[in-house]
């Protein structure tokens, strides 16, 4: 097993293929994962389990953002806390206007499996690319 950086890194790669199952399969059974306060999937927090965080977050931006990626530019390694700062980037279906917005993550990690993640991120951006 590799470092939780190392762990997290790939999480993004397999999300940039669209290996969503290696992302999922990576999460603890009872993780728990936060979106940011104000931002438009957090009426969800936390989401618990792999299967909530597939339908209330990685589906939802499937269906609502053209284009989406998560582009990772930087890593902090604190062992079993990984924070990976970098830009969400698509353009939002209903009203064709870019995202281009910057994020941080903070992934914590137990024997090799994300327990616990929070995102944060710039919601008002997402607010106005969104029209509301």
């Amino acid at each position: 097993m590799g470092s939780s950086a190392d762990i997290v890194k790939g999480l993004y790669d397999a999300f940039a293929r669209g290996d969503v199952p290696a992302v999922l399969g990576a999460m603890d059974a009872h993780i728990q994962w936060r979106e940011a306060e104000g931002f438009t999937y957090e009426a969800g927090n936390p989401y618990v389990g792999p299967q909530a965080v597939a339908e209330g977050v990685f589906m939802r931006l499937v269906s609502e953002v053209d284009n989406f990626t998560v582009v990772p530019e930087r890593f902090v390694d604190g062992g079993d806390a990984v924070v990976a700062e970098g830009r969400y980037r698509g353009t939002m279906k209903a009203t064709g206007r870019p995202i281009d917005a910057q994020f941080a993550h903070v992934w914590e990690l137990r024997d090799g499996k994300v327990v616990r993640f929070q995102q944060y991120t710039d919601t008002k951006q997402w607010s106005d690319a969104a029209g509301a």
